[in-house]
């Protein structure tokens, strides 16, 4: 009797690898388009009283929108300027003590709720962007610094030997071969820290930093079932994108052959 083989070309992989990443990619755009449109014919198609249309319209929605992505764009650019350095450091560093140190204090950030972060904060120096940008660089951090010290920690040794022998100096083996080949790990962890921050930013409302969270609390507190579900409805459809957008850096950014 002869066996069947189920042995699959190496191109047919690649084809159909390929075509997966096509449908994530158009997936995710397609899915959120959806469900704002979802949502707002079904806005549209109920009698809303005053309080909903002073918060269901299209100024008041984009107002939330926008200092929401602020809060979200601003955090990450904090969380990439203190991280990835952080990470660098800890990954040159000799003694051994030092990177599980790193990590330790921003398990602290992370496990430490989010809320509880800003009502300590606020307690100390009163409600405002500052305390809510503390507090959502303290809790999405981790990511970042971790996945650049265990991005840079895996590249391999032989190739860095190799750049030693070519008589590369220190700074251009991190430049050059380091970071580049730690890119793709670092981009997973900024995905990660985005989700986060958006996530996050919706508790910025409670110390009066704006956000969507405004919506979704102002939904909760006059029972408006319509305000609530179109706040969530638009705060998941940002997380969505932006992890959407991410996962295209990263794809973009990975240097050919990983």
């Amino acid at each position: 009797m002869t066996a069947v083989s189920t042995h699959v070309p190496v191109s047919g992989r690649k084809n159909r690898d390929r075509a997966v990443s096509r449908l994530r990619s158009v997936g995710t755009p397609v899915v959120v388009a959806a469900a704002l449109l979802a949502d707002y014919l079904w806005v549209q198609s109920m009698q809303l009283d005053s309080i909903e249309q002073r918060t269901l319209n299209s100024g008041y929605l984009v107002a939330r929108t926008t200092e929401h992505l602020e809060l979200t764009v601003i955090a990450t650019v904090l969380i990439m300027a203190i991280a990835v350095p952080l990470g660098i450091v800890a990954s040159r560093v000799r003694a051994r003590w030092v990177p599980p140190v790193l990590l330790g204090l921003a398990n602290i950030g992370q496990a430490t709720p989010a809320i509880g972060v800003l009502v300590l904060l606020t307690i100390l120096y009163g409600p405002g962007f500052g305390v809510a940008m503390t507090s959502l660089v303290a809790y999405s951090a981790l990511p970042v610094l971790r996945n650049t010290l265990v991005g840079i920690q895996q590249v391999d040794r032989s190739l860095i030997e190799a750049a030693r022998g070519m008589g590369m100096k220190p700074a251009q083996i991190l430049l050059r071969i380091e970071l580049p080949l730690a890119v793709p790990v670092i981009l997973a962890g900024l995905r990660t820290a985005l989700v986060f921050c958006v996530g996050v930013a919706t508790l910025a409302t409670f110390v009066n930093a704006g956000g969507l969270g405004d919506i979704i609390v102002n939904g909760i507190k006059l029972d408006r079932t319509a305000v609530l579900v179109t706040g969530s409805v638009v705060t998941a459809s940002i997380a969505l994108l932006v992890d959407w957008a991410g996962g295209l850096a990263e794809q973009a950014l990975r240097p050919k052959g990983i």
